[in-house]
């Protein structure tokens, strides 16, 4: 068979789809809410409502610099870009989705944990793996926050925490050499090591915050303390 498709390759007759280049997902938690965040002082969060979605972009661009055939999907928590932008007054959740439309992504939208890794359950077709993971959104060290400080100050309501990832997604979706990365704050305290251990591949976290500055900058998140994983 192996023998065969090589010839069909060599006469012009197969051509290998560019669902073979594999698939990357990119989930991205939501922001924080203003009123909430001018009650902490320094300890305040998102003064820019993109600070994931811009991350995300990033991110999206250097794969397809690198990879032009990848297939990303883009996993966003979509109800604390909707709180947010009444807060704003602007309407943020069409401006991703044209975000997503110009870079030729799949945009899914969620709106809770469960949703989420559903999503990511959803993401592989066609006995695609997943080759890359990566999260931008707020976290501690033991889960993904992915409404942090927008409906309750200070706290997360919808989480995905590090002792449900084996039972909540699957293992078989990733590809044996996947590359993971969590741009969430603290991650490589814990969460690194039981995605390992749910997944039988390393995630990059940080062992101190994340900052997002750098986005701006058209950069990834930059890290107070070690990358480990």
């Amino acid at each position: 068979m192996k023998n065969m498709m090589r010839l069909l390759m060599a006469a012009g007759l197969f051509a290998l789809s560019p669902l073979a280049q594999g698939l990357e997902v990119i989930l991205a938690g939501g922001v924080a809410l203003r009123s909430w965040e001018n009650y902490r002082g320094p300890s305040a969060h998102d003064n820019w409502w993109a600070n994931f979605i811009r991350a995300s972009t990033v991110q999206i661009g250097i794969t397809k610099a690198k990879k032009p055939n990848e297939r990303i999907v883009w996993i966003v928590f979509r109800p604390s870009y909707i709180t947010r932008g009444k807060e704003n007054k602007i309407d943020y959740i069409p401006k991703i989705r044209e975000t997503a439309g110009k870079l030729g992504v799949q945009l899914v939208y969620v709106d809770s944990a469960d949703a989420a890794y559903a999503a990511i359950n959803k993401a592989p077709r066609r006995g695609e793996k997943i080759n890359s993971f990566y999260y931008f959104g707020h976290s501690n060290p033991h889960a993904f926050m992915l409404d942090y400080s927008n409906d309750i100050i200070g706290a997360s309501t919808q989480w995905m925490h590090e002792n449900d990832l084996a039972a909540k997604i699957r293992r078989d979706i990733f590809a044996p050499d996947a590359e993971c990365w969590s741009y969430g704050c603290y991650t490589g305290q814990s969460m690194s090591a039981k995605w390992k251990a749910a997944f039988g591949v390393p995630m990059w976290g940080n062992t101190e915050s994340t900052r997002y500055q750098p986005v701006g900058e058209g950069k990834l998140p930059a890290g107070a303390g070690r990358w480990v994983r």
